[in-house]
């Protein structure tokens, strides 16, 4: 049973969150990987949306070597096991849901096996990508392809960067990027003064 998706938060109601419910709130724009909004906290205030999206990319890319390998494995692999055996996040079933990566054809599904396979082989954690930047399960595969040419260190940054448009996607729909305007007074149009 999927719970639904609380309606984005304020910009001006963040400031007033205290920590645990800044983190709760905020724990699961990156996978599995709450201690980026933890960290995130420290940052406060942020002058706008951006900052606290530059704040919380700036804790990813920080982190330790090892730090940054168990946020990648924590993952899930594109129609990988957790799609198959319905365990993947409801913001990853989404997203993969999105290109038809949760009902695939046996040929299509050999392929993105085979890519995954050799993908983990070549750098040790799940080939991760925003799905949301493409229109096509066709372009993520070919960004696949490619990618599997990089050397390890440009792929771990390379890799943590589509976290970091993921989580981007994710924080949209979790804080309003906008800052809420104040209520204005009805108007009352026909006589052009307030109700």
């Amino acid at each position: 049973m999927n719970t639904p998706t609380p309606s984005p938060l304020a910009w001006n109601a963040l400031a007033l969150l205290d920590e645990a419910t800044f983190c709760a709130r905020l724990g699961p724009v990156v996978e599995h990987s709450p201690w980026v909004a933890r960290e995130a906290w420290a940052a406060r205030p942020f002058a706008d949306w951006a900052s606290l999206c530059d704040s919380l990319s700036r804790v990813i890319h920080g982190a330790d070597e090892a730090r940054q390998l168990a946020l990648l494995r924590s993952h899930p692999e594109l129609a990988g096991q957790e799609a198959r055996a319905g365990t993947m996040t409801a913001d990853s079933q989404s997203e993969q849901g999105r290109l038809g990566l949760l009902a695939l054809d046996a040929a299509t599904v050999q392929r993105i096996e085979s890519l995954n396979r050799r993908y983990r082989e070549r750098f040790g954690f799940p080939f991760i990508v925003a799905l949301r930047l493409h229109g096509s399960l066709a372009t993520v595969l070919q960004a696949g392809e490619a990618r599997l040419a990089n050397d390890a260190l440009s792929e771990r940054r390379n890799a943590l960067q589509q976290v970091c448009e993921v989580m981007r996607g994710r924080l949209a729909q979790t804080v309003s990027p906008e800052p809420s305007p104040p209520p204005s007074p009805s108007v009352n149009t026909l006589a052009g003064t307030p109700s």
